[in-house]
């Protein structure tokens, strides 16, 4: 007859209790906060997306002939298709608290068109924004193959299973640093907003939590919210003022609260389209950059769900819902062809970034966000002002 097995002696190290959420973690997928204060977040993750989702139409309409009432809709389009692609991402992608949202990594492709031979001949502006439309909107369409291919066949499974935390932590850094990259010059086209904007943000999410311990979760949590509204009031303080009456055209259009041109030219009610400015053209050229460009997206968003992914759940997400994902975003880019966004949308970093500033990974907050951007989107003159 066998002996029984020995008692674990004192000092062996036991097993670690399973946990739905990590310790610093305030809420988790199985834990969402209270309804007001997930409004509020909600509506953050809003504020958060709402730069990008701006700042790259803002750029590439006027190159493509486009004025301020093509930039306000395709504002409102990208901002439309960026909410209906959180809320399938949510429901039958990663399920992760991941805000989808517009991305760099598809402007350099996007102005390779705006730059090919066949749209220079085309005089009248409007018509060849129309025609360079069309030309990025096949382009995403066949890009959006390539996603879609990888993601629900399994494909990308493969590759996400080779990546070791080893690997994970720099492709995640990476990620971050892009971003950086991006966005931080940013800052010296307005250096009397941007800086103070950034030391603001910091003292509250930051410093003021242990000053004032009675309200360090109200500062941390929504840090991003207090800032931007005490910088836009001091902007358009100083716009009011005169401050830049004398300014050059360029500091003025960064700094003064009143350049954007987007409240003129947004409609008060508009519901985007699919194919709103007509049929797409297919380029096989322009479809091979673009194709190239969803390749580092794919990349970039696997990284990001893995950032995600850590204040979701205490569990690493299983190669085969990343897979899965990777999937649905392909779809997302497919409908960001199908309405004309003029970009491709990929996880948002900045909003991955958020989830680590609040420490709430939610998946209700990122869904009232994806609301937030479906109403805005549709009420046109509400998110022109924003």
């Amino acid at each position: 007859m066998a002996a029984p097995a020995p008692a674990p002696k004192q000092e062996e190290l036991q097993p670690h209790a399973v946990r739905d959420q990590l310790p610093s973690v305030s809420y988790c997928l199985t834990s969402p906060p209270p309804w007001p204060e997930a409004v509020l977040l909600g509506f953050q993750h809003y504020l958060v997306m709402l730069g990008t989702t701006v700042i790259i139409p803002t750029a590439l309409v006027p190159q493509m002939g486009g004025g301020n009432e093509e930039k306000a809709r395709v504002v409102q389009t990208l901002l439309f298709v960026a909410g209906i692609n959180t809320l399938v991402q949510s429901f039958l992608g990663t399920r992760l608290p991941a805000v989808m949202g517009a991305s760099y990594t598809f402007v350099a492709p996007t102005i390779s068109i705006v730059l090919a031979g066949r749209y220079s001949g085309i005089a009248d502006p409007h018509e060849k924004f129309v025609r360079i439309m069309r030309g990025t909107q096949g382009a995403f369409i066949v890009a959006s193959t390539l996603q879609i291919i990888m993601g629900f066949s399994g494909l990308w499974r493969i590759v996400v299973r080779l990546l070791s935390p080893l690997s994970a932590a720099p492709l995640v850094a990476l990620v971050g640093f892009g971003l950086y990259e991006l966005g931080f010059p940013s800052v010296a086209k307005c250096v009397e907003i941007g800086l103070p904007q950034i030391l603001l943000l910091v003292a509250l999410s930051q410093y003021i939590p242990h000053a004032a311990p009675l309200l360090s979760t109200a500062f941390e949590r929504f840090a991003v919210i207090m800032s931007i509204a005490l910088i836009w009031l001091y902007a358009f303080f100083l716009t009011v003022g005169g401050a830049y009456k004398n300014a050059a055209p360029k500091t003025q259009f960064h700094c003064r609260t009143d350049r954007s041109g987007l409240v003129g030219g947004a409609p008060w009610i508009s519901v985007p389209y699919p194919f709103q400015w007509g049929a797409p053209t297919f380029d096989a050229g322009e479809a091979f950059a673009m194709m190239a460009a969803s390749f580092v997206a794919l990349v970039e968003s696997t990284g990001a769900f893995i950032a995600v992914s850590r204040y979701a759940s205490a569990t690493p997400c299983p190669p085969s819902v990343m897979s899965r994902g990777i999937g649905w975003q392909g779809v997302g880019i497919l409908l960001g062809g199908i309405f004309g966004t003029a970009n491709g949308t990929s996880v948002s970093v900045e909003n991955a970034g958020l989830l680590g500033l609040t420490r709430v990974g939610s998946r209700r907050v990122v869904q009232i966000s994806a609301g937030f951007m479906i109403f805005f989107s549709i009420l046109g003159e509400a998110h022109a002002f924003m």
